[in-house]
C-alpha cells in the first residue's frame, strides 16, 4: 500500500495575501480521496520528530534559537513565515513524516510526504520557506541506523537545494543532485555534487532530455541503495516564481521517469513535494496529485 505522510498542521495559517500557497496541503489529500486514488488507510499522521535526529543535521544553537523563538528578525524575514510555536511544531511533524516514509519505502518500495522538500534549510540557518531540512534529517537517520549506505538525493525543484548541498558538502555517503533554474533563487548557489543549471524558459524536450541523459548514469556511477526525490512543481510554465516553460504533461513525464529508474534499479524512494507557486491553486494541486497518481499506478 502507498503510505502518505499528512497532518492537518501542514496547512499553517498565514497573513492574508501571503504568497506561499499553504492551501495546497489541504487540497491535495482531499482531491486524492475524492477521486478514489487513495483511501483513508493510505494516510498516516506523523508525530513531532525527536530532537536528537534534528541535531544530527542542524547545529544546536540554530535549533534552540528556532525552538525557543529566538531567531533574529533578519533570519525570520529570510525564512518568509512569521515565527511561532505552531510553525516550529509543524516543521518537526513534516520532518518526522519524511523519516517515517523511509521505513514505509523500505517495506513497499515507495512512500510520500504531502509536504517536505525543505531544501533551503542549512545546518545553521533557515531561508526560503524552509526551517528544518526534512530530507537531510531523514538521510542522516537512515545512515545512523544502518538502513542505507549510499543515498542519492534527486532534487528537481526549480530552485537549487542550497541547504542540502551545504549540509552534505563533506559527506561522501550522500550524493546531492540538483537540476534548477540558473537565473532563479537563490542568488548565491552552493555546490551540490552535481548541479545542472537550466536556462530561463527551458521547455519540455530540453528539460526531459537532460534528465533522461543524467539520472541513469548517476545511479550507475554512484550505486545508491536509497533515493530521495524532491518533486517540486514550480518547473511549470504557469509558475510565477519558476521561470521555466515545462508543461503539466512534461512534469508528469519527469515524475514517471524518476519512478521508472527507481523500479528498474530496485531502489526504495521517498518523495517530498517541494515547491509550486502557480497563480491558480488548481494548477499546483493537479500537478502534485499527478505524482501521487503515478506512484499508485506504477508501484501498486
Amino acid at each position: 500500500m502507498l503510505k502518505i505522510a499528512y497532518s492537518p498542521i501542514y496547512q499553517h495559517p498565514l497573513p492574508e495575501g501571503h504568497r506561499f500557497p499553504m492551501l495546497k496541503y489541504e487540497l491535495i489529500p482531499e482531491q486524492l480521496l475524492y477521486e478514489g486514488t487513495c483511501n483513508k488507510d493510505n494516510f498516516f499522521q506523523p508525530e513531532p520528530v525527536d530532537e536528537k535526529w534534528i541535531l544530527k543535521t542542524h547545529k544546536k544553537a540554530y535549533w534552540e534559537d528556532l525552538k525557543y523563538l529566538r531567531l533574529e528578525p533578519k533570519m525570520i524575514r529570510k525564512i518568509g513565515f512569521p515565527l511561532s510555536e505552531e510553525l516550529v511544531l509543524r516543521e518537526t511533524i513534516i520532518t518526522q513524516g519524511t523519516i517515517d516514509c523511509c521505513h514505509f519505502a523500505l517495506e513497499n518500495d515507495i512512500s510520500m510526504n504531502v509536504a517536505g522538500g525543505t531544501h533551503h534549510a542549512y545546518s545553521d540557518k533557515g531561508e526560503g520557506f524552509c526551517l528544518l531540512n526534512d530530507v537531510a534529517v531523514a538521510a542522516n537517520y537512515l545512515l545512523e541506523n544502518h538502513l542505507a549506505t549510499k543515498i542519492l538525493i534527486i532534487d528537481l525543484d526549480v530552485h537549487q537545494g542550497n541547504g542540502t548541498a551545504e549540509i552534505f558538502q563533506n559527506n561522501s555517503t550522500v550524493y546531492t543532485f540538483s537540476m534548477h533554474g540558473k537565473e532563479n533563487y537563490p542568488l548565491h548557489k552552493e555546490q551540490s555534487d552535481l548541479d545542472i543549471e537550466l536556462q530561463t524558459y527551458t521547455k519540455d524536450d530540453e528539460y526531459l532530455n537532460i534528465l533522461f541523459e543524467t539520472l541513469p548514469k548517476l545511479i550507475e556511477e554512484q550505486k545508491p541503495d536509497f533515493l530521495f526525490y524532491i518533486s517540486g512543481v514550480d518547473i511549470l510554465e504557469t509558475d510565477k516564481l519558476g521561470k521555466l516553460s515545462v508543461s503539466k504533461e512534461g512534469c508528469l513525464r519527469r515524475d514517471e521517469f524518476v519512478f521508472e529508474q527507481a523500479i528498474k534499479n530496485k531502489l526504495p524512494i521517498v518523495v517530498s513535494m517541494g515547491g509550486g507557486y502557480s497563480p491558480k491553486i488548481i494548477d499546483i494541486v493537479e500537478a502534485h496529485c499527478n505524482t501521487f497518481r503515478l506512484a499508485q499506478k506504477m508501484f501498486f
